[in-house]
């Protein structure tokens, strides 16, 4: 028999790990409840086609397709191998796959809305905390299975939505206490630059590669616009445009005398001064090498980095005005944005950024000195239990040794001691594990003691 495995890209959690995971994702739904949003789950599969086309082609590479049941019924194994002829010609066929694993949490809500908007509120504020898979080489920082934490309003095209994401952004953040850069971009910059270089149609070509650009170098990136078809003076438009540098205002008039005239450019430019002025928050940062691969997005698109550790983006997301519209329910508009846990769990770690009573589960260790003395312990523990204190009994009598090690192991900072002299002068000893400090207190005082 082989040794047991875990599937590449996908890990266990143990008590430690999962108690801060926790921490963060209650940090941030803390958040966006605040904010007025309310919670939302969809299934961790979908139908094939709601989710093929919405990503793109490099997106659509990375789902994670579901094999359907019954591929070993003889008396289908002809068509069976027919249609797999076709999968491995990169063709989807519904004889062998119509589900996958969910890529993101857009898409699905999406799809949620288009099926409910009849009943829905708007605009209608959800969040949404859930584990997605992706089909990609897993490495530091990206998994095939991880979690995301998104919220998102639909029906309203106010940039107030955006301004509060932001917020959302800096707010979460500063309780995390991960010191970070909101990047910003506007799609409609990124669409006048394609108009510049040959046309609407070159807009996917042009993002796709400039998304690669922290990954691949800017030499990398003009060798694949190369093969996407553009030509030496349209690359050399799109050079000028990623070298802009400077604060926010210098970049704003950098990018105005490339793209100013464009219409569509000058839409996307007041977007980002409103996001800027109304906002009012320092960590905004504007960045035209920003593009965000999706295709859906249409306005603002957000990236979060943090600063002081090598990682990629931590948090990104933006507008898109027309993304129920796949679905045959158009002219609902949308934004979003999403955390990445998984990435924001590895730089906290790195920072020592968690709080250290967020490792303690056990706050409290009765020991174990005999039948009647842990009974005695015992409803005491109840007692503290019902004040939501954390408590547990060493389930067998044994040396003080062992009990303490036990105790240490687990990193409880308290043990009550019960032994026959405190069972009947009725009181018990109270030890700080760390300290050493010990003192004897009744059972009332022992109830109202603050761990």
């Amino acid at each position: 028999m082989s040794k047991p495995s875990l599937p590449q890209g996908t890990r266990d959690f143990n008590a430690e790990t999962v108690r801060k995971r926790n921490y963060i994702f209650n940090t941030i739904r803390s958040v966006f409840e605040v904010y007025g949003f309310q919670p939302l789950e969809t299934p961790a599969m979908e139908n094939l086609d709601t989710l093929m086309g919405k990503y793109g082609d490099e997106g659509d590479k990375l789902i994670f397709k579901i094999l359907n049941n019954g591929l070993d019924n003889a008396a289908k194994h002809q068509q069976a191998k027919d249609d797999f002829e076709k999968v491995l010609k990169g063709k989807n066929t519904k004889g062998i796959t119509e589900r996958a694993l969910r890529y993101d949490l857009t898409i699905p809500f999406a799809r949620y809305v288009a099926m409910n908007h009849g009943q829905l509120t708007f605009p209608f504020k959800r969040y949404q905390i859930q584990p997605v898979w992706r089909a990609d080489r897993p490495q530091r920082g990206r998994y095939r299975e991880f979690y995301q934490c998104d919220a998102d309003v639909v029906g309203s095209y106010s940039l107030l939505n955006e301004v509060e994401f932001a917020n959302i952004y800096a707010t979460a953040f500063e309780k995390l206490g991960v010191d970070v850069e909101i990047k910003i971009n506007s799609r409609k910059i990124l669409a006048a630059l394609a108009e510049l270089c040959g046309g609407a149609d070159k807009m996917t070509d042009i993002t796709v590669a400039i998304d690669k650009l922290d990954k691949i170098g800017i030499e990398k990136v003009k060798e694949e616009l190369v093969q996407r078809g553009l030509n030496e003076s349209q690359i050399a438009i799109i050079e000028k445009y990623l070298s802009i540098n400077g604060n926010n205002e210098e970049k704003l008039i950098a990018v105005k005398k490339i793209v100013g005239d464009n219409a569509t450019a000058k839409k996307g430019m007041e977007e980002i001064e409103f996001l800027i002025h109304y906002s009012n928050q320092s960590q905004i940062v504007i960045d035209f090498t920003l593009a965000r691969g999706l295709n859906y997005y249409t306005g603002i698109i957000f990236e979060v980095k943090a600063k002081d550790v090598q990682m990629g983006s931590i948090g990104g997301g933006g507008r898109y005005d027309d993304l129920t519209s796949t679905f045959d329910v158009p002219n609902i508009p949308g934004v979003g944005i999403s955390f990445g846990v998984d990435r924001i769990y590895d730089v906290m770690e790195e920072l020592k950024l968690f709080p250290e009573e967020v490792q303690t589960a056990t706050q409290v260790i009765f020991f174990n000195l005999g039948e009647a003395e842990s009974k005695a312990a015992f409803s005491l523990m109840q007692q503290l239990r019902s004040k939501n204190i954390r408590c547990e009994i060493y389930h067998e009598q044994t040396k003080f040794d062992k009990q303490f090690k036990y105790a240490d192991k687990k990193q409880i900072p308290y043990a009550v001691i019960i032994g026959s002299k405190e069972l009947e002068e009725n009181n018990a000893v109270i030890k700080n594990l760390k300290s050493g400090e010990q003192k004897n207190l009744s059972h009332s005082e022992l109830l109202q003691f603050v761990f």
